[in-house]
């Protein structure tokens, strides 16, 4: 059993639940991230999870649709190719069709082997890597859907599988600017939703990241400046780290602004 694998079906359940009782209109309001609607967020995860369980069960197929996104590069961008899979769907459908896949594309994963190696649009990866990065998509994403419903989020502890991969990306996110890793990771001690404390590399206190957990994982999936949360970095290395920080893959992202991303006061 991968334990990740239901942490991801809990987590986009509880995003499904925030979206079920909404508008047709609701779908298409423009929130806080680069303007993307509900559809945009539901679109580009419904889109990934399908790569994510081709890449499990169907090689071949996921090479093809591999092969056809590195094709229409050459014309467009990433949210056209993706608007172009989905065929139109959208609104209600479009969230019917993301819950009724991953509820199957969870319980594929929870029984696969979690050592097994996958194919991905980077480097391979581990079949639990590979979940836990849906993880982690859904919960980055997901943020713009509760700031703009004006909901502040319940975490549960399963965002420790952010918050690893969060610590685990110190040296991608310095190595992805061309910039020289810091010999010196710093001390991570963050404090659960459940009020246990999570802690990550050798203890010092001239080089800690401290706080919140739920606020750690929103610096390092870029949902918050870590001058909007209650973080706190002692030591040049740690500061820097949670100014850049970048748990996903792909070219360099800038965190957005401070101020710029909140939730909404209804």
């Amino acid at each position: 059993m991968i334990q990740q694998a239901i942490d991801f079906r809990d987590e986009s359940d509880a995003l499904y639940q925030l979206i079920e009782p909404l508008s047709a209109d609701d779908f298409n309001h423009k929130s806080q991230f680069k303007d993307w609607t509900i559809n945009d967020v539901l679109g580009h995860l419904h889109v990934w999870n399908w790569a994510a369980d081709q890449s499990l069960n169907n090689e071949a197929v996921f090479d093809d649709y591999i092969n056809s996104l590195v094709a229409f590069f050459a014309k467009g961008t990433l949210r056209e190719f993706e608007s172009q899979w989905l065929k139109g769907l959208a609104g209600k459908e479009l969230l019917e069709e993301w819950h009724s896949f991953y509820q199957g594309m969870s319980k594929r994963f929870e029984a696969a082997d979690p050592k097994k190696r996958v194919k991905w649009a980077g480097p391979d990866m581990s079949v639990r890597s590979s979940i836990t990065a849906r993880l982690m998509e859904t919960w980055a994403h997901g943020q713009e859907v509760y700031d703009m419903q004006g909901v502040v989020r319940q975490n549960g502890d399963r965002i420790r599988n952010i918050a690893m991969l969060g610590v685990n990306t110190f040296g991608w996110t310095y190595m992805n600017r061309s910039m020289e890793v810091p010999e010196n990771k710093p001390y991570v001690k963050l404090t659960a939703p459940s009020g246990d404390i999570w802690e990550w590399n050798e203890v010092s206190d001239t080089n800690v990241v401290e706080g919140d957990a739920a606020d750690f994982c929103q610096v390092v999936t870029q949902v918050r400046n870590v001058g909007d949360t209650t973080l706190k970095t002692t030591g040049d290395v740690a500061t820097q780290w949670m100014s850049i920080a970048q748990c996903f893959a792909g070219g360099v992202e800038e965190p957005p602004p401070i101020g710029s991303r909140f939730t909404v006061k209804k």
